[in-house]
C-alpha cells in the first residue's frame, strides 16, 4: 500500500531560517544590551556584534527570545 501526505506540516526542527533570524534582529534591537540569550531551543552569545548561537535539539519548542546576561559595558 502507498500512501501519499500532501500538506503535512513540517517537523518543529524545519523551521523558516529567515523568519527566525528577523526575529532574532527585532530582539536584539529591542534589547541592545543583551549579551546572551535563549528561545529555549538555542543559547546564544554576542561575539564580535554577531549572534552566535547552539545548535537546537530536534525535539525543541521555539519560544520568544529571553535575555539571560546582559552586556557588561
Amino acid at each position: 500500500m502507498i500512501f501519499a501526505l500532501l500538506g503535512v506540516a513540517r517537523p518543529v526542527w524545519a523551521y523558516d531560517a529567515a523568519a527566525t533570524m528577523q526575529s532574532m534582529q527585532a530582539f536584539l534591537r529591542e534589547m541592545p544590551d543583551c549579551a546572551e540569550f535563549t528561545d529555549q531551543c538555542s543559547i546564544c552569545r554576542l561575539v564580535e556584534g554577531q549572534a552566535m548561537c547552539s545548535i537546537p535539539s530536534t525535539t525543541c519548542i521555539k519560544k520568544d527570545y529571553v535575555c539571560t546576561r546582559q552586556s557588561e559595558e
